[in-house]
Parts: C-alpha cells; structure tokens; sequence
C-alpha cells in the first residue's frame, strides 16, 4: 500500500512528479518533430485491395485526404476472427475518426483475410472504419507484418526492423502515407511492436490509475485482452444493484 500523507505533503509531491510530467512532454514533442522530419519513401508498386465498393488502389484508400494511416491488422485467411490485441486497438479508432478528418487524414485497417470476413466481423463489433483486405496482394509482405511460409519454417522473420523469431504468420503495425497534389504516394513511417500502443488509449487511462495496467503477473502481456464482445460481464456494484 502506498505512504498515507496529509493534503499539503501530496500537493508537494505531486509538483514534483509534474516537473517530470512536463519534461517529458518537452521530450515527446521533440519526438514528434523529429518523426515528421523522417524523410520519405515513394510507393510505386500498385497496390490492390478488395473494399465494399470493389477493387481499390493504394490512392483511393486516401478519400481526397492528403493523409493516410493504416492499421495492420491480424486477420489471416482461414481464421474465424481477427486478433484480439488488434481488435483491442480498432476499438479505439472510430471515435477519433471525424476529428482526424478535420485534420486531413484518413483511416483504414488491412488485414489479408477476405473481404467477407472483415466485413462479418466488422458488423458483429459494431465498428464504422474502413477495413479493406490486402488478399493475395504483397502489401503486408513489403510492409513486414506477414512472412511467407519459408521465413516461419526459418525461424526467423523481419520485423520490427529486426530479425527475430514470431510466433504468428501476421503481426500488429501502424504504417503511415502521404499523397502530393500530383497523386503520388509516400510512405512515411511505421511503427510495430510496442510502438502500436499509440493506437491503444485505454492504456492512457490505465497508466492514470493506482494499479496501473496490472499485467505483471499475467503469463503475458495483454493476457487478460478479449474481443469487446467476449468479456465477461462484471457483477453489479452496490450501488447500481440498490432500487
């Protein structure tokens, strides 16, 4: 349990913490500046996606916005649903969708399974993004969030700029686009691993909390994660159960 102090000791105590809160803000603010310096890629594969309103470019996923972030979302064909930890971030997307458009950016997930699949599971969440299948397109290949069979059988895949080992033959990404007034497609960054937590804000308020995220005695990170729809339901407190 933790120290038990008067008002005047935890306003002390809590100033101090914030001069650690706000340098760090200094410091993420300098991150992103230098994130957006990165230089960039141009995309000039041709790239196909199969989409409610049919076959889609890479462009096209844009909607007349000059900005693009796509989650890499872990669906493989044959699977009966998508990652729970990728369903866990989709979760907090469409919220946030009519703002970003304020903004210029538009938002899609790519997974690889088809694309009734997406849609089947898209309509059971209750989600409203955009969620398009990559197929049998080199999309999440080039974008090292799926590894051909022989990279599995090796041991070893490329992810996470990295080779290391990976359980799965799909992983989790957030990859990021620019297209210029003459159409042409950029690619401007990606992060994996950790780095997809920007997608996941209920973190944020767990991180607020006393206990935190409480995973350190979970097998695994995100262990206690379901599809929103598959939790079970929490027993009614004292107060909601009062008349």
């Amino acid at each position: 349990m933790n120290a038990i102090v008067n008002q005047e000791q935890w306003v002390a105590q809590r100033k101090a913490l914030l001069v650690r809160e706000k340098e760090l803000m200094r410091q993420q603010d300098l991150l992103a500046s230098a994130r957006r310096a990165l230089p960039w890629v141009r995309v000039d594969k041709q790239y196909v996606f199969d989409t409610p309103q049919g076959k889609r470019s890479l462009s096209d996923l844009f909607e007349g916005r000059s900005q693009l972030v796509v989650q890499h979302f872990m669906f493989a064909p044959g699977q009966e649903r998508g990652c729970s930890h990728c369903s866990y971030m989709a979760d907090h997307t469409d919220g946030a969708l009519a703002h970003l458009a304020q903004r210029d950016v538009s938002v899609v997930a790519v997974s690889r399974a088809p694309l009734a699949s997406l849609e089947r599971m898209r309509k059971e969440m209750g989600w409203r993004f955009k969620w398009v299948s990559s197929g049998d397109s080199d999309f999440n290949y080039d974008f090292h969030v799926s590894f051909a069979p022989e990279e599995m059988a090796a041991g070893e895949v490329y992810y996470n700029y990295t080779s290391q080992a990976f359980p799965h033959e799909d992983a989790p990404g957030v990859s990021v686009f620019y297209k210029d007034d003459a159409g042409t497609v950029y690619h401007t960054y990606s992060t994996y691993g950790r780095g997809v937590e920007v997608m996941m804000h209920t973190y944020r308020f767990l991180d607020l909390t006393p206990l935190g995220r409480h995973e350190d005695d979970l097998p695994y990170t995100m262990a206690w994660v379901r599809h929103h729809d598959r939790y079970a339901q929490p027993a009614a407190s004292c107060c909601s159960s009062q008349a």
